[in-house]
């Protein structure tokens, strides 16, 4: 993320605090990846996971779960829980979170999917959820 960008993103966010209190936050799913290409036995990490404050401390109260929504046969999702750092937000500490992982089982035939994924976190603000969408071709 460009640096004006991230600007953007953090002045709308302290705008955002006026409005709620003080109690604004970044609930975020850093997904880079929107497509991948899988063969049997395959895992990829897709992106990290995190919620985090105004000022780059963690917001959840318990480890991130995702569920898949739709999706090819074969392939699970899962969140290795361990610190991430949010520097797509300008943090450049640890936060508790997690990284989003997709796997593949034995895959007999090519196919072309798209897998969407929700991501639910509980907060000190509440529960959120996200979903996510990935193109994904597996490969016998």
């Amino acid at each position: 993320m460009n640096f004006h960008l991230r600007a953007a993103v953090m002045a709308a966010l302290v705008g955002l605090c006026g409005f709620t209190g003080g109690r604004a936050e970044a609930q975020t799913i850093y997904f880079d990846v929107h497509s991948v290409a899988m063969r049997s036995g395959e895992s990829l990490e897709l992106g990290q996971v995190y919620a985090i404050g105004l000022t780059c401390k963690s917001l959840l109260t318990a480890k991130p779960e995702v569920e898949i929504m739709d999706g090819p046969p074969g392939v699970t999702a899962f969140i290795r829980d361990e610190p991430v750092v949010p520097r797509s937000v300008g943090c450049a500490k640890p936060v508790d979170g997690g990284k989003l992982l997709i796997s593949t089982g034995h895959i007999d035939d090519y196919s072309k999917t798209r897998m969407v994924l929700r991501i639910k976190m509980k907060t000190k603000n509440g529960d959120r959820q996200y979903s996510r969408d990935v193109n994904v071709t597996l490969f016998p």
